[in-house]
């Protein structure tokens, strides 16, 4: 009974937070019709959901061009450009500002957009160390030339760390377009 109870909170919660992103996104739909924006997403550890939310919307190709879904450090480098010696052992690594801002970039450079978000992070339950632990998200926005990142530190589980990327990635673009 209690595994039931708790299924039901998570979900409810999952709802609550699916909600904020939509109205996110909807929100910022109309901010980019009205300056005449294109859109585009680099993602690492959202794996798509940010342009998911912005997809789902009615009448988005008029203002969403492409999506890229970067997992792997190697499609960082392929399909954005992210420089290699950053994923050097002395380098920032693929959860950094540097890597979030070359991805912004390599997003605007490879599309139709002229304002992009990129997020790189770890959701988890693995792959933290003491320097980055679990929770820990790189997000950067970009409109054309003004670039802006920074740094989370989500608690919860995987999706939770992924639905509070999603939301902290449409809030951030919303204020760069205000």
């Amino acid at each position: 009974m209690v595994s039931v109870k708790v299924a039901v909170n998570i979900h409810n919660t999952v709802n609550i937070k699916t909600s904020t992103a939509n109205k996110l996104a909807e929100q910022l739909a109309k901010r980019l019709v009205a300056k005449k924006l294109i859109m585009a997403t680099a993602e690492s550890c959202t794996g798509g959901w940010i342009a998911q939310f912005l997809t789902a919307l009615a009448g988005s190709s008029v203002w969403f061009d492409t999506g890229f879904v970067t997992y792997s450090n190697e499609a960082k480098q392929r399909l954005l450009q992210v420089p290699s010696e950053f994923f050097a052992i002395d380098g920032p690594g693929a959860v950094s500002q540097e890597t979030v801002l070359a991805m912004t970039q390599g997003a605007i450079d490879n599309s139709q957009a002229n304002i992009a978000v990129a997020v790189s992070g770890i959701a988890g339950p693995g792959g933290g160390s003491p320097e980055k632990q679990v929770g820990t998200v790189w997000i950067a926005w970009q409109w054309e030339d003004k670039a802006i990142a920074q740094c989370f530190s989500f608690g919860g589980d995987r999706e939770a760390v992924r639905l509070a990327s999603v939301e902290a990635g449409l809030t951030g673009l919303l204020k760069l377009v205000t």
